[in-house]
């Protein structure tokens, strides 16, 4: 379903941010983490990469962990494929204590690749 979703000519590169619900952030809290997840990733990705997934129309899409061991998980994934990937973890100075664990931004990259490791999440 998810590639149904996010398939189609718009670009062969995209990214993925893994927002963990366990810790049941407010709205505004999640698109703060969320956003710093994807600033971060960009960041650590290539200038073609960046530049591909630019001229792509900056495809990317909002999934679901239940617990820190599989953000995790996820990152260990995005790390074996060689993607650009950024964890964040909270300040604390708000909903949640600082040094937690929130997202993780994968990507910009290929789609291919980004999608071995997000084929089995489900959309936040």
């Amino acid at each position: 379903m998810l590639r149904r979703l996010l398939g189609g000519d718009g670009g062969k590169y995209k990214q993925a941010i893994l927002v963990r619900r366990d810790l049941n952030m407010g709205k505004g809290k999640i698109a703060a983490q969320a956003s710093h997840a994807s600033l971060g990733a960009y960041k650590k990705a290539g200038k073609s990469e960046r530049n591909a997934w630019e001229q792509g129309g900056c495809k990317k899409v909002v999934l679901r962990v239940d617990s820190k061991e599989e953000l995790l998980k996820y990152k260990r994934m995005a790390d074996e494929l060689n993607l650009p990937n950024s964890l964040i973890t909270d300040a604390g100075l708000t909903q949640i204590p600082a040094s937690t664990m929130t997202c993780l931004g994968i990507g910009p990259a290929e789609e291919e690749k980004v999608d071995r490791v997000i084929q089995n999440l489900k959309l936040l």
